[in-house]
């Protein structure tokens, strides 16, 4: 797999019938190994090996609907009262970030009220808080260290 603008991280990957599979700390099983795949497993690490949060409020996959249509989001932390904090939309290295990433995540926020989102293909990072008040994104460096609420 393509060397991604994280650390690295030791994984367990097995391959079956010709196919490459991943084990999700967090889903606690092997999932397919795809770009995409790849790129969520990272962020998955860093969420927990560097910024510190708790692999209790990581949920992956997390099916919400929005206008009707049921739609999921890559990777949601909560924070320590079960409210969204960061929503991650992740991406395969291959696909370019682009505003349609952004509208994409801020359709998921307009109904989880998160206060980040990051949008990541493994090798660009954009990190945004989002001021409610002035209803516009301001980028960061990166995503805050989990803290006690």
């Amino acid at each position: 797999m393509q060397l991604l603008n994280l650390p690295t991280y030791k994984f367990k990957i097995k391959s079956s019938e010709n196919k490459y599979f991943i084990f999700d700390i967090v889903r606690k099983k092997y999932v397919s190994l795809t770009p995409e795949e790849w790129v969520r497993q990272h962020i998955i690490h860093y969420l927990i090996e560097e910024k510190k949060y708790p692999i209790s409020l990581i949920a992956i996959e997390k099916q919400l609907t929005i206008n009707k249509l049921t739609k999921r989001t890559d990777i949601l932390v909560f924070n320590t009262d079960g409210l969204p904090h960061i929503i991650v939309e992740c991406k395969s290295p291959s696909v370019k970030i682009t505003q349609e990433s952004f509208d994409q995540i801020a359709r998921y926020n307009l109904k989880l009220e998160a206060t980040y989102l990051l949008v990541t293909n493994g090798l660009e990072h954009f990190h945004c808080y989002m001021d409610t008040i002035k209803e516009q994104y301001i980028f960061l460096e990166s995503i805050p260290n989990y803290t006690h609420d």
